[in-house]
Formats: structure tokens, C-alpha cells, sequence
């Protein structure tokens, strides 16, 4: 089961940035995840929304360039040690993590919870899984 992550190409520049959310912000789109990555030149947003059709459209209309990717969304238990669990099954499932990032949840939760891009989402979602660790839908993530 994976989740759509929106990536937003932006011109390394004063503002770009601040333009971008205020085109998601008077589109009343809720952002439950950002990672921002950048170069000289570009960055990179990468983004998990509640309506990424929706999402998808405000980018495209306000001029922005911008991709769809299929990424895991991933229980992790707030604990120490909680992270390394879920790294070393995909370790020994072989599966490359191409990177990752935090995403908002409950903070009455005693669960965090990361965005992973990974060499094989099938073959990560199975191994996870098969070691009881959740993943998670949309319409879980939204409900956060």
C-alpha cells in the first residue's frame, strides 16, 4: 500500500517558496508532510497533502512544475530504537531507502510517523508488514 507524494521543482530564489504555500494555502489545501532539498539552482518539495488531485492542479495552474511518486507512509514506534526496527527490515529485505521524511501526526500519539521512497515498494510493504509494522492509506494519513 503506498501514498501519492507530490514534488515540487522550485528556482533556488528569495520567495519561490513562500509562493508556492500561498497558492496551496488559498486553495485550502492541508499539508501533512514537506521535505525541502535543495541545489545551487533548484530545490525540491516533496509533499504529502489530503487531495493530491486537487494539490496537483493549484501547482499546475500557478505555474510550478510538479510530480506524482508512489512513497510509504510508515508507522513508527515514538521510542528509542523505533526508527533502527523498521531500517533494519528493510536492511535485511535488501530494499535501498532513497530517502525519508517526518510527517505530522497526533501528538497524543506514542507513534511517529515517516514518509519512505524505496527501491521496491512491494517488496518493502511485504517485508514491513510481515514484521507487523504498519502502513499506511491515504485516508489513514488524513485522518491523523
Amino acid at each position: 500500500m503506498s501514498v501519492k507524494q507530490i514534488s515540487v521543482f522550485l528556482e533556488n530564489r528569495p520567495g519561490c517558496l513562500h509562493e508556492m504555500t500561498k497558492a496551496l494555502a488559498e486553495a485550502n489545501i492541508d499539508l501533512r508532510g514537506l521535505s525541502l532539498a535543495e541545489t545551487s539552482d533548484f530545490g525540491i518539495v516533496r509533499l504529502i497533502v489530503d487531495d493530491v488531485a486537487g494539490t496537483a492542479v493549484t501547482l499546475r495552474d500557478a505555474g510550478f512544475v510538479a510530480s506524482l511518486t508512489d512513497v510509504l507512509a510508515v508507522e513508527v514506534p515514538n521510542v528509542p530504537g523505533g526508527l533502527n526496527k523498521v531500517l533494519e527490515v528493510l536492511d535485511g529485505a535488501g530494499i535501498n531507502v532513497e530517502y525519508m521524511y517526518a510527517i505530522l501526526g497526533n501528538k497524543k500519539s506514542d507513534t511517529a510517523y515517516m514518509i519512505f521512497r524505496v527501491s521496491d515498494n512491494a517488496k518493502a510493504s511485504s517485508a514491513l508488514s510481515g514484521s507487523g509494522v504498519k502502513i499506511m492509506g491515504a485516508e489513514e494519513l488524513s485522518a491523523l
